[in-house]
């Protein structure tokens, strides 16, 4: 169940749509690898994650872990599920860091309870919404994925799925199913004046009722979208004691080029001001 930074259009199940050439052409995607950065980015924002430590966290329709390479670089640690063979292949190729399971969400999310700190997912989840099969009825299938979810995270967590939604019906059939399974939440819109940059996040609480983040874009969160961004850039996140290096660190950015060297990206070579702080301009 491949996430995608564009609009998808329904051509058979995922597992078929994404096969071995369409994964590779979507994954050397300059334009999707960097839309699929910033929605992913959003997402992990509006989960609303601890400071002090690092997390782990379920990303649904994992692809070719695109996600995956920003939740690694926040410092926190992934599980990716995906439908496609060919999606995981690619991020066996690429060297993700996160594990990966070749699983349909639509049976049920296979992990012990509380097990995730959070769960994010790159359009996917409207595929559940499509019969592909004739044993497919898209209710069941979405209470199934949203009750086993549910179950899978730790109380007082979230989970923040972004999703294209063809009509306003399969919009509200995925939200009533996810309220069935006990969560609580709701939609967070952002830009939602504009026809291109509009996304839909659906932000659901686990065990609490939480306030619902304000959108992007919209009329009266000026003064909120300057509060988010000074709160991304300022945050700090530490790894555990697995040798890790502390984010932005001249060690964090050796480790992070190589990582990017191994998947076949160009990158500047390291030299003696790799990491230096500059000084501020004034």
């Amino acid at each position: 169940m491949a996430g995608s930074g564009r609009r998808p259009e329904h051509r058979g199940p995922p597992e078929l749509f994404y096969d071995e050439a369409e994964a590779r052409k979507y994954t050397q995607n300059s334009r999707v690898v960097e839309i699929q950065s910033q929605m992913s980015e959003r997402a992990v924002e509006l989960l609303g994650l601890p400071e002090d430590r690092p997390c782990l966290l379920l990303d649904v329709g994992c692809g070719s872990g695109l996600s995956g390479d920003y939740i690694s670089d926040e410092g926190h640690y992934w599980i990716g599920m995906d439908i496609s063979p060919a999606m995981l292949e690619v991020a066996v190729e690429r060297e993700v860091e996160g594990d990966l399971l070749l699983a349909d969400v639509g049976h049920g999310i296979p992990f012990r309870p509380g097990m995730f700190d959070g769960c994010i997912s790159i359009s996917a989840v409207q595929w559940l919404c499509n019969a592909d099969k004739k044993s497919h009825n898209p209710p069941k299938r979405l209470y199934r994925f949203f009750s086993t979810l549910y179950t899978a995270l730790a109380q007082g967590s979230r989970a923040v799925l972004q999703l294209y939604p063809e009509n306003s019906e399969q919009l509200e059939l995925i939200t009533a199913q996810a309220m069935k399974a006990g969560f609580t939440g709701g939609m967070v819109v952002d830009y939602p004046n504009s026809a291109k940059a509009k996304k839909f996040f659906l932000c659901l609480f686990v065990g609490i009722s939480g306030t619902l983040p304000k959108g992007l874009g919209t009329e009266c969160a000026d003064g909120e979208e300057i509060h988010q961004a000074k709160f991304t850039n300022e945050r700090t996140r530490f790894r555990n004691t697995k040798g890790k290096s502390v984010k932005k660190s001249r060690d964090w950015i050796l480790e992070k080029k190589e990582r990017r060297r191994r998947q076949g990206k160009e990158v500047r070579a390291d030299t003696k001001y790799t990491g230096r702080k500059r000084r501020p301009h004034f």
